[in-house]
């Protein structure tokens, strides 16, 4: 960035923060508002089993974090990153709006399959929706402060503020008009609200100082294949890629010694795709380390792809949150506080209530404690991120282990669960959204920033994957009681405190040796 040219602030900080901000906002009220509703739709609507709505939330949002790595490379090559967010939000409305045309509820055993194939296909436009605008609005928000620009960080954390203030904002609003008016109503808002995101950010796109533009504006008006410009080639590859992730949706490997493995449930095409991309994606980082850079970008690079690894482990624990702390907020809890019953899609507005009271905090107390000398480093933040992810299972393994006198767990637990939670969040997403901006070589920032979602989006598919071990079988009338759910949460999230708990203590052990490799 030019820095002879002061570029106009708010706050401190460019205009163009606050541009990407309410884009992300906006795109995150739509994004949230439906996962919030995703697997109560799909078990009380269409009649899913609980196995199969978590499988396919975590294949689904895994798809939804692993196309940025192909938005994030377009986006770099030819784009530029202001394209890609507009292309992606336009996808992301569509794909809204579809899922509001839900088709009539399942009765005795007999589903609407022409609504449940749309809603296929309306889930593969927002996927590649968050594919082309995600790693490319978080680029933009790196792109307008200079690599030592200290208020980089802070930075993050406000526009980290942004996702959640549209997450908390759907999780209410869109929640309660799904659970309360109709499933349709609430997906339909979504898509409307995005609309607006994008209305803001080309009357917003001033601001952007020009780093958002393509690298070699050129190459995108030339012919690429039968008359097409290679811009237009690239959207219409793009929709090709709509219909391919439709279908890969539905897609089960009938396999039995795997599925055997993987408690009797079949694997997803998704996730062993997930598999052979993880394995590509550490073979293109060993050549990256042999490529001509210096020792000082070799350990920052092997610093991030460590930091990336960890991130789906969290991420796996995290994405919990929508799968049984749902289920279980529905099944055996009293959602009433204040003489206010809340729905169980709206209890997901904790955390992002959490991240929006604790954001200011944050944003305040790395710049202070990088003065005093006293910021960890990344794995030691990332360290405290496991450590309080698994002590927010351990709250509710405690809870559903000491039920109220009515059986049921009192809200106030999942509360503390969600503030424990939120606190590993602050350590671990903003600080890795600013981690892959400072750590990466510059000609990949893009890509890095996608494999950074892809890993996200492993964290997905693992989330989803171990929930099925939290699947319950209703008795015959189709009921669900809230001790028979108590019985399968209690142990379940406890295996969950363990595992986020030990991997903490693991990463403070390997913390040292890491900070010595950017030295």
């Amino acid at each position: 960035m030019n820095q002879t040219t002061a570029p106009a602030e708010f706050l401190g900080h460019p205009k163009g923060l606050f541009v990407c901000f309410l884009t992300e906002m906006w795109e995150r009220f739509a994004f949230y508002g439906m996962k919030a509703l995703l697997l109560l739709y799909l078990v009380k609507h269409h009649g899913f089993d609980d196995a199969d709505g978590y499988i396919l939330l975590g294949t689904y949002a895994g798809l939804a974090y692993a196309l940025p790595l192909l938005g994030g490379m377009l986006a770099d090559r030819y784009l530029g990153m202001r394209k890609a967010v507009l292309f992606g939000g336009a996808l992301l409305v569509l794909g809204q709006l579809g899922m509001a045309m839900t088709g009539t509820p399942a009765q005795d055993g007999i589903r609407d399959e022409f609504a449940i194939q749309l809603m296929y296909a309306s889930l593969a436009l927002i996927a590649v929706g968050v594919g082309f605008l995600k790693p490319n609005i978080s680029t933009i928000v790196g792109r307008l402060y200079a690599e030592n620009d200290a208020r980089r960080d802070s930075a993050f954390s406000i526009f980290y503020m942004g996702i959640n203030v549209g997450a908390f904002m759907s999780s209410l609003i869109v929640g309660y008009v799904g659970e309360t008016y109709g499933w349709g109503y609430g997906f339909a808002l979504g898509g409307i609200m995005m609309g607006l995101g994008l209305v803001q950010f080309v009357l917003g796109q001033k601001h952007l100082l020009g780093q958002a533009e393509p690298a070699n504006p050129a190459l995108l008006t030339q012919p690429a294949f039968a008359g097409l410009s290679r811009e237009w080639l690239i959207y219409i590859t793009a929709l090709i890629g709509v219909v391919a992730v439709w279908q890969v949706l539905q897609v089960r490997i009938d396999f039995a010694p795997l599925n055997a493995l993987l408690g009797g449930h079949e694997v997803t095409l998704t996730e062993l795709v997930a598999v052979v991309a993880g394995g590509l994606l550490y073979a293109w980082f060993t050549w990256l380390m042999f490529s001509g850079i210096d020792a000082i970008a070799r350990g920052k690079m092997i610093m991030l792809l460590v930091l990336t690894t960890v991130s789906a482990l969290f991420w796996g624990l995290y994405e919990m949150t929508y799968g049984p702390w749902v289920t279980m907020a529905e099944r055996a809890m009293d959602r009433t506080t204040f003489g206010i019953e809340w729905t169980a899609g709206q209890t997901t507005a904790i955390g992002a209530l959490c991240v929006i009271a604790m954001s200011p905090l944050f944003a305040w107390l790395w710049p202070r404690l990088d003065k005093a000398g006293m910021n960890p480093g990344y794995p030691a933040k990332f360290a405290w991120a496991l450590v309080f992810c698994g002590g927010s299972f351990g709250v509710l393994a405690y809870a559903a282990a000491n039920p109220g006198s009515d059986g049921l767990v009192s809200l106030w637990w999942m509360i503390l669960a969600y503030v424990v939670l939120v606190l590993g969040e602050m350590v671990l997403s903003p600080i890795g959204l600013a981690a892959v901006t400072a750590l990466s070589i510059p000609r990949v920032v893009s890509t890095m920033m996608g494999a950074w979602f892809l890993f996200s989006a492993f964290g997905e598919m693992i989330a989803g994957r171990l929930a099925t071990a939290a699947a319950i079988t209703p008795a015959a009338d189709g009921s669900i009681s809230a001790a028979q759910a108590l019985a399968v949460y209690g142990p379940f999230f406890t295996q969950m405190m363990w595992i986020g708990l030990a991997a903490g203590v693991l990463m403070f052990i390997a913390s040292p040796l890491l900070n010595r490799l950017t030295r």
